[in-house]
């Protein structure tokens, strides 16, 4: 019998579980517990095995993705943390690269470093950009620094020294100095964490990792023992925001690498969607309680990067974050969730979000001491939710306290009823998701043209409809398990780690020795780390090189083929490369020397393919009969009309929904707008699509 496996995602608001039995598949969602988040945790675990029918010890696998580190950065709340870094070069991670966000304000605000300037501890040693060394490291200043650490009460150390993506000798000293001399705090060296060229970058990346480590560290092992306590005994895996499962040891190392973590089980559960329904195209919609993730997928394949941005001070602003050199799932992620405050500004303008109510108070409506309408108050408003039935019947709503958190915050000061007021703060949320979806495609060189839009999330399927009017899609996916859609994308990861390393090379004079020797030896690295929890299952390995054309100074990803390299293969790829920048920009430029930045070798589990299993042909029967009406306001024509509710679970396959009407299930609900249309296709999934003007 095969074991049952377990996905938790903890969100700013609610804390999805999917569980995978012998029985099927059971889900279930729970107010996240921000003060204690693993206590949220252990309710719904005791709740979904409930709910399954399943015991403790029939777990084989769990699953997890949290929030908790991108939020330890963005609220300030890590630990204290100081910078070993090369004489001279305390300042890196305040001057960055003198960039500027926005050219124009002479009030500019700079994200602020996470380690204060006198925690930035300089130390005598220099090696130059070849590894070699310039100055050897001054053993007796590192020690001398000790009593300064200790007075200072610091709680993680960061050492970045220049050039150490090359040699990391030097670190690696330091580190076992500080391992002698203070046992218990925990050392980030950026020759481990981000090993590679760019000072700021890396040097932010690993004071990132220090600052979030004693925290999430103390969280995980938290976890993993009471989960113990609780009888699951099984392995635990951590997701990570480049897509992949890791090891609770490599998470409690390298923690920054689960800083996008939820929102990269949301796209691996798109893109396993779209493989099951043949959809090539598609944009990955996201929406929960705290914000909304929109992602590109094509070829099956969600958008992968490179660098990630955290705690920006310019709100959506690129450039106003702290920096992060870790392997992500490329997406745009907006202040957009069920839990997003709606205000008015100075000049008389809507507002939703990034601020949220969380699940502690949470919204108005939630009865919890919220007193600031947040966007599942404009629903409730609206007619869009059943109080009585919202989240499965576990929560009522109060519609008299959204009633009067709207009026208060935003219709009393627009001459608004709360109704319009209601609408004109779902309206506005809509068109900020919208805009995120239009610039993001911009920022590609893509389009939505033929896409089609996969909502889930506890507020996906609830916008999915207005948002695709806005950017043009006329066909919405919402899948079984669109509540938690990022848990059961968990379920669907591979376990995989990325390795990358800087080593310039210049196609006029590449050394094919040294680049074999370096793939090698990090593919070995990647193994390793993945070695322990692919319980003898087929790996795969796909090598990346960045490259640029001499003088540029931004470089783009050409694949490398998975063997030794021999003279032949170095025409090959300059050829690729031509091939790749023509695709983003046109035309190669003919006669330039093309230089390779970095290599990255990714490793992972080989996942069971999710084959196409979408029937050829679509059975339709009569339309269904709705369970009851309820009277909705329509965000276009402002009318109110009453709405066909129907329970998705008594839907059978191939029924015919004609819009407008609700769809309901326990953690979500689908709307399908007046111009819409819905059938429950031979998967389950329900499939809307836009009627032609």
């Amino acid at each position: 019998m095969q074991a049952s496996r377990l996905a938790v995602d903890i969100g700013g608001t609610f804390t999805d579980l999917a569980l995978e039995h012998q029985g099927g598949r059971t889900t279930i969602k729970v107010l996240t517990t921000p003060a204690a988040p693993e206590q949220g945790v252990l309710d719904g675990v005791r709740a979904i095995l409930t709910a399954a029918g399943v015991a403790a010890g029939e777990i084989g696998l769990i699953v997890h993705g949290t929030t908790l580190a991108t939020n330890a950065i963005i609220e300030r709340k890590g630990a204290k943390t100081a910078l070993l870094t090369t004489e001279g070069f305390r300042d890196v991670i305040a001057m960055g690269n003198e960039s500027r966000y926005d050219q124009y304000d002479l009030d500019i605000v700079l994200p602020r470093p996470l380690v204060p300037r006198y925690l930035r501890l300089p130390v005598p040693e220099r090696l130059d950009n070849t590894g070699k060394v310039l100055r050897p490291l001054d053993e007796a200043a590192v020690r001398a620094l000790i009593p300064t650490l200790r007075a200072e009460g610091v709680e993680a150390i960061a050492v970045g020294f220049l050039h150490a993506f090359v040699n990391p000798d030097h670190e690696r000293r330091v580190r076992a100095i500080l391992a002698e001399e203070l046992p218990d705090v925990p050392v980030s060296i950026s020759s481990e964490v981000s090993p590679e060229m760019r000072e700021w970058e890396r040097f932010s990346t690993t004071v990132a990792n220090a600052y979030v480590q004693p925290m999430m560290a103390r969280y995980l092992r938290r976890l993993e023992a009471d989960l113990r306590t609780q009888g699951l005994n099984a392995p635990l895996f951590l997701m990570m925001s480049g897509g992949g499962l890791t090891t609770i040891d490599t998470a409690c190392r390298f923690p920054i690498r689960l800083v996008e973590s939820g929102p990269a089980g949301g796209a691996i559960f798109s893109a396993h969607i779209a493989r099951q329904c043949g959809l090539e195209n598609v944009l990955s919609f996201d929406m929960g309680g705290t914000t909304a993730k929109i992602c590109l997928i094509d070829a099956f394949k969600p958008q992968t990067a490179r660098t990630f941005e955290v705690a920006r001070v310019g709100r959506f602003r690129k450039g106003s974050g702290l920096p992060l050199r870790i392997p992500v799932i490329e997406m745009v992620e907006i202040g957009a969730g069920g839990g997003s405050i709606a205000h008015v500004d100075s000049l008389g303008r809507i507002g939703v979000g990034p601020e949220s109510a969380g699940a502690d108070p949470g919204p108005a409506c939630y009865g919890r001491g919220g007193t600031h309408p947040a966007v599942t108050d404009a629903n409730l408003s609206l007619g869009r939710y059943d109080p009585a039935t919202f989240a499965g019947g576990s929560m009522t709503l109060d519609t008299a306290a959204a009633h009067d958190a709207l009026l208060a915050d935003v219709g009393s000061k627009l001459a608004l009823t709360a109704e319009m007021a209601g609408l004109a703060v779902i309206e506005m949320v809509d068109e900020n998701m919208a805009n995120a979806a239009r610039v993001h495609a911009i920022e590609s060189g893509k389009t939505y043209e033929g896409r089609t839009l996969i909502a889930f999330g506890g507020g996906g399927p609830v916008h999915a409809c207005r948002v695709a009017e806005k950017i043009g899609i006329t066909r919405v996916l919402v899948p079984s398990g669109a509540g938690v859609g990022s848990a059961i994308g968990f379920l669907r990861a591979p376990v995989g780690y990325e390795v990358v390393r800087s080593l310039y090379q210049r196609f006029s004079r590449f050394d094919v020795q040294a680049v074999n020797g370096l793939l090698v030896s990090m593919r070995d690295e990647a193994i390793a780390a993945v070695r322990p929890g692919s319980f003898g299952a087929p790996l795969s390995e796909v090598r990346t090189a960045y490259m640029r054309y001499v003088g540029q100074g931004h470089e783009i990803p050409v694949p490398l083929p998975t063997k030794i390299l021999g003279p032949d293969d170095v025409a090959d790829i300059r050829a690729a490369y031509d091939r790749e920048y023509a695709r983003f920009y046109d035309r190669p430029v003919p006669g330039s020397d093309v230089e390779i930045m970095s290599y990255a070798v990714v490793v992972a589990t080989i996942a069971d393919a999710a084959e196409e299993t979408r029937a050829s042909g679509t059975l339709f029967v009569p339309e269904v009969a709705p369970s009851r009406t309820q009277p909705v306001r329509d965000t276009v024509t402002g009318e109110v009309s009453d709405w066909g509710i129907y329970p998705r679970a008594s839907l059978p396959v191939g029924a015919r929904i004609q819009g407008p009407a609700i769809v309901t299930e326990d953690e979500t609900s689908t709307l399908i707008g007046p111009a819409w249309s819905a059938t429950v296709d031979t998967l389950g999934y329900l499939e809307l699509t836009r009627e032609a003007a």
